[in-house]
């Protein structure tokens, strides 16, 4: 069997989804003794390519941003050579680009989205309907594409060891010109963050994000926000999760002041914990959390920074 794995591995280091992906593509090549073929684009030092966990590296040098039509050219060539059988993306927006351009081209059945890997009966499990069912999907074309979303499989200790070539193929002329990159800044992204603390409408005022950022980085996690305030620019827009935002599934989201619309739970009711803090004891996000503290957020965020701060002193 043969395994084809795309990942972005540009940037200082490589992105957690990524890992994520590349176990996935392992997991699925052990099961039949397989070997797993990584595509990646950019300029990522020989070494850093060399220490992933794949049997070869090909990388397009020529290919330095994220053209979705020549990454699909690009991965189809090298499944297509490989004799892949399987095909593995990340859910994020490259590959919510790529992968169904991939499987047009090589006529494939695709799951985007999967949360799972395939069980006995090859069936791969994926959210419907804003995450408010599970479908079970079998795929049973010759070559099969996945996208998998982020934080749904454990990264695993790699064996560095892999043989990098570089991609001689041609993948055609970019259409897609960059003039402009705006960095996220500093921290920990937010697809990557295993806590996540977000706020909405509720916190009355970007002059009051201090005590929730204190508390995201108490908890080693990251910030987030509502759509309204990504709009009404008390947050920068890479900040916003929901339906039109980011899609996150962080081991535990803290919402404080948001009151929980379908479209703000559809980006973040895949996490495993969710607690809610806001004063109208009917807000509809109450339904959706496994915690939730009525009151008023200014009053308990500092309660919650204190147990925090305890709670690391005793580590």
């Amino acid at each position: 069997m043969s395994v084809v794995v795309f990942a972005d591995t540009r940037g200082e280091k490589i992105a957690k989804n990524a890992l994520e992906t590349l176990t996935y593509g392992r997991k699925i090549a052990a099961t039949a003794g397989g070997k797993v073929t990584l595509v990646t684009f950019g300029d990522a030092p020989q070494d850093r390519l060399a220490g992933l966990d794949a049997n070869k590296v090909i990388v397009a040098r020529k290919i330095g941003d994220a053209d979705s039509q020549q990454l699909a050219r690009l991965v189809s060539d090298v499944a297509t050579k490989e004799g892949a059988q399987w095909v593995i993306f990340s859910h994020d927006d490259t590959g919510k680009a790529v992968a169904p351009r991939v499987a047009a081209r090589l006529k494939a059945g695709e799951v985007p989205g999967a949360s799972t890997l395939p069980d006995g009966q090859g069936l791969i499990r994926r959210n419907v309907f804003s995450g408010k069912a599970l479908a079970y999907v079998e795929l049973k074309t010759p070559v099969k594409v996945v996208s998998v979303m982020p934080n749904s499989i454990p990264v695993e200790a790699a064996s560095p060891g892999a043989q990098v070539e570089e991609y001689t193929g041609d993948a055609g002329a970019a259409k897609v010109i960059v003039k402009e990159v705006r960095k996220a800044g500093e921290g920990i992204p937010l697809p990557e963050a295993e806590v996540v603390v977000s706020g909405g409408r509720g916190m009355k005022g970007p002059e009051n994000w201090g005590p929730l950022e204190e508390l995201a980085r108490q908890l080693h996690g990251a910030t987030a926000c509502s759509r309204p305030v990504a709009d009404m620019g008390w947050r920068p827009h890479h900040e916003h999760v929901g339906q039109t935002g980011l899609a996150i599934r962080p081991n535990l989201y803290i919402a404080i002041g948001i009151s929980g619309a379908i479209q703000h739970l559809a980006g973040v009711n895949g996490s495993k914990v969710i607690a809610v803090i806001n004063n109208d004891p009917e807000a509809p996000f109450f339904k959706a959390a496994d915690y939730g503290i009525v009151g008023d957020a200014q009053e308990v965020l500092p309660k919650l920074i204190e147990a925090a701060k305890k709670l690391n002193a005793e580590r």
